[in-house]
């Protein structure tokens, strides 16, 4: 049996491993070359504290206030776009307390079922990503978030995952390396931390190794359909048939879904990230600054990266360097004794994370065309879900027991 998977990002790769183990013949199929998207300049968290979607009350609110600053983390760029407007109206329909603690339990049992299989990976001959257990630290520096990050603590602790809240100088025993700007950190110790490149090339080589076929530069422009059955794939250059179709294609899966007659309200979250090698900069977890929702990854021992900024915009706008400069600022108040240029706007990686309306993935096999599985709208949690919803979609193919409860990511839920 044959699947044809459109993307070749984290979750098309996943799903790519567990195809092939099951037996399958596996072609993953990308619009691009398959070597710059949000799975390669990503932060490489594998994060169950990270059980809040995007979607969450107050959320538009602050953004709102945030639009009048460049250097913002969060920006929505005002549009008439039919599709803009669609999500934006489910996105705040969906920033509710309600909606945060149902989708909680989900975001957990995903996160988690995920961090076993990236730990399962690293004893699989031939994958090496720079697996790292210890933790991460969510730092934080004013009052306000002193209590949020209490009330974090609970919220994690009901889910069942470990959460300590570190003063100031438990802190910086824990990172000694340079003088630290915070009132203290939640410490969630079941966090884990990979080098997302790193993970990316070894598991292409490892897929090719094993007979999985890639076509890179292939954009899919439409889908030859047989009443129920989706029978293959068109391209700009020819057709791909096949007997399931994995459909893995990150931002770009709406305009997929569409030909489908399928109903994603789905954009593209702008992140920025900046990586330097042998840096004087040091960190020993991963870390987080809350308020100013910048991630610091250290990765593969000498290298560390510097992340951020949701930026909802055209996926044809140009990058904003002012947005990475408020993300340097901010490591500074955190961090006073790390003077970061700015690099040059060639040294700057960013990318469109796929954000659903409502902060949760599109995993599963679709009522009208029983041939395709969905697999999208990870938001900033693409490398974290990645292994996890590989395994579902192989178990989805194969109509295998699956491994938790989908359901709430339907695919057709805004249909």
């Amino acid at each position: 049996m044959e699947v044809l998977i459109i993307g070749g990002g984290i979750i098309g790769l996943s799903s790519a491993f567990y195809l092939q183990q099951a037996g399958y013949t596996v072609t993953v199929i990308d619009r691009t070359d398959m070597q710059q998207g949000c799975s390669y300049g990503n932060a490489g968290y594998i994060c169950p504290s990270h059980f809040v979607p995007l979607a969450t009350p107050g959320i538009v609110r602050q953004g709102l206030k945030w639009m009048l600053n460049a250097k913002s983390p969060f920006y929505i760029r005002p549009s008439l776009s039919p599709d803009m407007i669609s999500w934006g109206w489910q996105f705040m329909k969906s920033a509710t307390r309600e909606h945060v603690a149902r989708a909680a339990v989900p975001l957990r049992d995903i996160a988690l079922l995920s961090k076993r299989h990236y730990e399962d990976w690293t004893q699989v001959p031939g994958l090496d990503f720079s697996y790292d257990p210890q933790g991460m630290l969510e730092l934080f520096n004013t009052e306000e978030n002193a209590h949020h990050a209490e009330e974090t603590i609970k919220e994690a602790r009901a889910l069942g995952l470990d959460a300590r809240l570190i003063d100031k100088a438990t802190l910086q025993q824990m990172e000694p390396d340079t003088a630290i700007n915070a009132l203290g950190a939640v410490y969630f110790p079941g966090d884990a931390q990979l080098y997302p490149n790193q993970l990316m090339n070894s598991l292409k080589d490892w897929l090719r190794s094993h007979g999985v076929q890639f076509r890179g530069n292939e954009e899919v422009t439409g889908f030859i359909t047989d009443g129920n059955k989706v029978k293959g794939v068109k391209t700009k250059s020819g057709v791909y048939a096949a007997d399931h179709i994995v459909v893995a294609a990150g931002v770009w899966s709406r305009e997929l879904a569409r030909e489908l007659q399928l109903k994603i309200p789905m954009v593209g979250g702008r992140g920025y990230s900046v990586t330097f090698e042998n840096a004087p900069y040091k960190v020993r977890h991963s870390v987080i600054l809350s308020e100013a929702r910048v991630a610091i990854s250290p990765m593969n021992g000498n290298k560390i990266r510097f992340g951020g900024t949701m930026e909802i915009t055209g996926l044809n706008a140009p990058p904003r360097m002012q947005r990475v400069q408020g993300i340097l600022e901010s490591v500074k108040r955190y961090f006073p004794a790390y003077d970061i240029p700015l690099p040059s706007p060639e040294d700057v990686w960013y990318g469109y994370r796929p954000c659903s309306a409502d902060g949760l993935p599109h995993i599963g096999t679709l009522e009208r065309y029983p041939n395709v599985t969905v697999a999208t709208g990870h938001s900033m949690l693409g490398i974290s879900l990645g292994a996890g919803t590989g395994k579902l979609v192989g178990e989805l193919v194969s109509k295998a027991p699956l491994s938790m409860d989908i359901s709430p990511f339907k695919v057709e839920r805004f249909s």
